[in-house]
């Protein structure tokens, strides 16, 4: 006897299959109801939480069909208890396990000094080595018009420069003005040095400290928080505690991503 499926529905109505995607920290949906975006900073029982970019959190049930992932409905569920890999770089980007380091282009991104590469390295170095974007410092930026002269930028060698404390009428941006050439992008952050770019609670303090004009604002900000008075260990310990973007100021991750952005520009 043929056998039929109770299931009257037509084909064309019935509902497509939605999948299943672990609620793995940092993946990035959108809740269908509220509309709020956010990457997942913490799975329980029935519920999961998201943060924004603003670092707002809210907590929503896990429930049917009720995330969009990239557009497509999902159910979220949850992940097993060790993942097999970041889904995520530090800077935020989609992780690409095995990807290999492409080789470097003409372009480069100069920073003011060693600090600088080492927290861009820290939280962009994923992505820079996928797109062959190498990063070096200068040791200031007083020669800087002599210094991209020489390096002779063209529009397949663009350079990207990030200084800091570039704020109306600084020494910093007088020299920056000296730079005219359309295939450099100057760009900088308001921060007096790159340590102030970390945010204080990542590094378990209120406010970073006011440090009076004329004295050496690094040697100072050790002393008003009570560090050795040691600033090569006291960076350690600062980059010691970013993980990630979310440990970072705006005003500094604009930045760099605009000078990544520049220097890939076909």
């Amino acid at each position: 006897m043929r056998s039929y499926n109770p299931d009257l529905t037509p084909p064309w109505k019935r509902s497509a299959p939605v999948p299943e995607v672990p609620a793995d920290r940092d993946l990035v949906v959108e809740e269908v109801t509220t509309g709020f975006c956010g990457a997942v900073i913490r799975c329980e029982a029935g519920t999961v939480t998201l943060e924004d970019r603003f670092g707002k959190h809210r907590v929503f049930p896990m429930d049917p069909r009720g995330f969009l992932l990239e557009g497509r409905v999902v159910t979220l569920v949850r992940p097993s208890a060790a993942p097999a890999r970041p889904t995520r770089t530090a800077s935020g980007s989609v992780a690409v396990p095995g990807a290999r380091a492409r080789v470097a282009r003409a372009g480069r991104i100069y920073v003011e000094g060693r600090h600088d590469a080492e927290l861009v390295e820290r939280v962009w170095g994923d992505d820079l080595r996928i797109e062959g974007v190498v990063v070096e410092y200068l040791e200031g930026v007083d020669d800087l018009p002599s210094i991209v002269a020489e390096f002779d930028p063209a529009p397949d060698a663009r350079l990207g420069v990030l200084v800091d404390h570039l704020v109306p009428g600084s020494k910093e941006s007088r020299i920056a003005a000296q730079v005219t050439s359309p295939d450099v992008l100057v760009v900088g952050h308001p921060y007096i040095d790159v340590w102030e770019a970390v945010k204080p609670a990542s590094v378990g303090i209120p406010a970073w400290p006011r440090v009076p004009r004329g004295q050496d604002w690094k040697t100072g900000v050790c002393e008003a928080l009570g560090w050795p008075a040691h600033t090569g260990a006291a960076w350690q310990h600062i980059l010691s505690k970013v993980t990630s973007y979310k440990d970072l100021e705006p005003e500094l991750l604009g930045r760099v991503e605009e000078l990544i952005d520049f220097v890939t520009a076909p």
